[in-house]
């Protein structure tokens, strides 16, 4: 891949989005390569946890890359609107957990992309921000639809209206980011959260994250169905069987489903 970077290690993949002379802005070419990287990490039992970052210290993802956007037609807009969301619904979707690492300018498309992963870590320098609107444009990569279901409905019109930039102790305050740390401490916190995440049941993991995703998206009363069905559905495997022993006889379990 030309613009994609994947290292995979004890079971952690980090993806670098690799285009610092722009400030890892995101063009179509580079949306594609992430929807292949992001199928085919999907599909291996040998990545448990996948770290999203961007190359060099200024930026996560600075953008989407307004000279391909410059000039597109409404049907090309809307292509690489819809690019972007078949991407991140990938990254969102995946059985393994993901998360963030967000080392400087998470704006537009960044801002976005850092959205669908499950955890969001960002260095002290993070800035993060929502400019469309000022260039003409609305967030067209899923900014309309996730930041208000991270930080709510009237902190993500303020932000998405105004273009106001929030620096990373503001976005840790209003639940856009999970953790602030300083930036050469980044990866590696972001490796540690993986390592004890690791340590859980991944399958376990995998179904709450599926209960959480859905659920969020239909009534309780359906959501709650759902957990009920996934419960029991965790019920099959030697995890369970193997954490609940563990409990009992006072020992720390060793979970291996996946």
């Amino acid at each position: 891949m030309k613009n994609i970077i994947v290292e995979v290690e004890n079971e952690i993949a980090v993806v670098t989005i690799s285009r610092e002379k722009s400030l890892n802005a995101l063009n179509s070419e580079t949306l594609a390569e992430l929807k292949e990287c992001f199928e085919n990490i999907a599909a291996r039992k040998d990545v448990r946890v996948l770290i999203l970052t961007g190359a060099g210290k200024k930026a996560f993802v600075a953008g989407a890359d307004i000279s391909e956007m410059v000039n597109a037609t409404p049907a090309e807009g809307r292509k690489m609107g819809m690019l972007a969301k078949e991407a991140f619904m990938l990254l969102e979707t995946m059985p393994q957990v993901t998360i963030a690492a967000v080392n400087g300018y998470a704006l537009g498309g960044g801002c976005e992309i850092s959205m669908a992963c499950d955890i969001r870590i960002a260095s002290d320098n993070a800035k993060f921000g929502q400019p469309e609107v000022g260039l003409g444009i609305l967030p067209g990569f899923g900014g309309t639809q996730r930041l208000a279901r991270l930080v709510g409905k009237g902190r993500a019109k303020e932000i998405i209206f105004t273009c106001d930039q929030i620096d990373a102790q503001e976005a840790y305050r209003i639940g856009l980011a999970n953790k602030v740390v300083p930036q050469d401490e980044l990866l590696d916190t972001c490796k540690s959260m993986a390592e004890k995440i690791m340590s859980k049941g991944s399958y376990a993991i995998s179904l709450a994250k599926e209960a959480i995703n859905t659920g969020l998206e239909t009534d309780l009363a359906s959501g709650l169905t759902l957990e009920a069905d996934l419960f029991g559905l965790s019920f099959s495997t030697a995890d369970k069987k193997e954490g609940m022993t563990a409990f009992l006889e006072k020992r720390k379990a060793n979970l291996t489903d996946f």
